[in-house]
């Protein structure tokens, strides 16, 4: 009896101490100063409420994040839970790296209350749930009202033809541009927009998997965006502007019309004053239709996880009620429960052009092809390329749009001809 005793207090002891030694590694991948002490607080809250388990955050630079994780992956440096952008979810799911997270989701009592469009997303591959997605980023334009009264602009743009005759008469004012061109990392989004506005059109692929790049009106679309900056219309920099530098472009009052997501709002609302700008509709193209982005991003966990019940836990503290609508009111993607709706804070007067978009049938919500294993290359690094080149005239916009629907096409067919 006494042997028996004093092995379970071994046991016991040895449990203490693996549940002590418990660290669960997390990567951040589109990182700032605010998401990441908004991660710390919701982490802060799982260690606590699990003692003896700590989290190891590593926040990568966006900038770089695609090439510093994927030399991570290949350097066997895993993680237990990544964020995961929608872009990157097709690559690392088809190639066996994540874990699904189904039979969890089967047994969450958030799981209903989720909406469509998020479990939707997050089963992009396989109709599978590699990643249980935080929040949707939907492009909708910020413009300056005062720049707009100085260069005697109206009212915001309903179509393309108005966004240029605004940009126009902006660009007169001195050191002012009509448009914060995002021609740096993370610019594939305006391009793909007002390409399929132009085109009227969001297909990106005909049926035998060639692609809609090069037709007509999506070739015309990403020409009208060469010529906004050729003409003068965007900062002669921006041709190198990422997120930060497009947001600094519109709260500084250099440029009088931004496209960009909810997240935004975060830095722009703490310097111009709620009467200063404004957030409306994405203007329409030539058949009365705006082809608007929508992006998003998540929580995943990869395979390699030795303590994946731990690690959906970790999911559970990010993806749960007062996690989620806590990390996306200080991050600015739109939430993923249905509970979100009566929050007061999204019932305000800056989310009101996201939810007009969502409420109008002639703005459709797009989502790029990002189940392609090909795309997350094209959007981080082929498409950031070529754009530049076509804005500083290295190559033509039938260049650009003739080197895209190569690489697409060769990208699709190849997924067509695995089905």
């Amino acid at each position: 009896m006494k042997r028996l005793i004093t092995a379970t207090l071994l046991a016991t002891m040895m449990a203490g101490t693996a549940l002590a030694d418990t660290t669960l590694k997390l990567v951040e991948v589109i990182t700032s100063p605010e998401r990441t002490e908004t991660l710390k607080s919701i982490v802060g809250k799982f260690e606590a409420a699990n003692p003896g388990t700590k989290v190891d955050i590593i926040s990568l630079p966006w900038n770089e994040a695609f090439q510093k994780f994927a030399t991570m992956v290949s350097a066997g440096d895993t993680p237990d839970v990544i964020e995961m952008p929608d872009t990157w979810l097709s690559l690392y799911a088809n190639n066996g790296m994540l874990e699904s997270l189904e039979p969890y989701l089967a047994k969450w009592e958030h799981t209903k209350g989720l909406t469509p469009r998020a479990l939707e997303l997050g089963r992009d591959v396989k109709n599978t749930a590699y990643m249980l997605p935080y929040g949707f980023y939907l492009r909708a334009l910020f413009y300056n009202k005062k720049l707009f009264q100085e260069a005697g602009v109206a009212e915001p743009p309903k179509t393309l033809d108005d966004f240029v005759a605004a940009s126009e008469k902006v660009s007169k004012l001195p050191g002012k541009s009509g448009y914060c061109l995002r021609g740096g990392p993370g610019g594939l989004n305006g391009w793909v927009m007002f390409g399929a506005t132009m085109a009227g059109s969001n297909k990106f692929f005909n049926e035998d998997g060639t692609s809609t790049m090069n037709s007509e009106g999506w070739a015309k679309g990403l020409e009208w965006v060469v010529d906004l900056y050729k003409k003068g219309l965007t900062p002669k920099d921006s041709v190198n502007w990422g997120f930060n530098e497009t947001v600094a472009g519109f709260y500084s009052g250099t440029c009088a019309m931004l496209d960009q997501d909810p997240d935004a709002l975060i830095a722009i609302a703490q310097r111009m004053k709620p009467d200063e700008f404004g957030v409306t509709k994405m203007p329409a193209g030539p058949g009365g239709k705006a082809f608007t982005t929508i992006g998003f991003a998540g929580w995943s966990m990869f395979t390699t996880s030795q303590n994946k019940d731990l690690s959906w836990k970790l999911i559970e503290a990010l993806e749960g009620p007062e996690g989620n609508i806590e990390w996306n009111k200080r991050t600015g993607a739109l939430p993923v429960h249905t509970s979100a709706e009566k929050d007061p804070f999204y019932a305000g007067e800056q989310f009101k052009g996201w939810f007009e978009e969502l409420a109008d049938p002639n703005v459709v919500p797009t989502v790029m092809p990002t189940y392609l294993e090909e795309f997350a290359f094209f959007k981080d690094s082929l498409a950031i390329k070529t754009t530049q080149q076509a804005l500083l005239g290295d190559i033509t916009p039938k260049e650009l749009a003739d080197q895209w629907a190569d690489y697409l096409t060769k990208a699709q067919q190849k997924f067509l001809a695995k089905k």
